[in-house]
């Protein structure tokens, strides 16, 4: 099993939806208003005034098969608009209960 991330901008919310129900993960969690910085551009989404751009984060533990197709997936969507921002992050998940 594993963990995966995704952190993208709130413009992004409709595609990472319809990435989700696509692939068939049904499971996952989400917090809204994420507030951080990129790592390539270090543009701030901070929800102020002067950074008013905000993210989400989704994080859902699926089979090993599917985490090349859930990858694939985010590179196309940032590939479409590099500046509005979406990453997606994996980790193994040793046990669960």
């Amino acid at each position: 099993m594993k963990a995966i991330m995704i952190v993208y901008n709130q413009a992004h919310t409709e595609k990472v939806e319809y990435l989700l129900d696509k692939l068939g993960i049904k499971g996952y969690s989400l917090w809204e208003n994420v507030q951080g910085r990129g790592t390539t551009t270090g543009v701030p989404h901070l929800g102020t005034h002067a950074w008013p751009e905000i993210n989400k984060s989704v994080l859902t533990i699926v089979e090993d098969g599917i985490v090349d197709s859930v990858l694939e997936n985010v590179k196309r969507i940032d590939a479409i608009n590099t500046e509005v921002g979406i990453r997606a992050f994996v980790w193994d998940v040793l046990k669960m209960v």
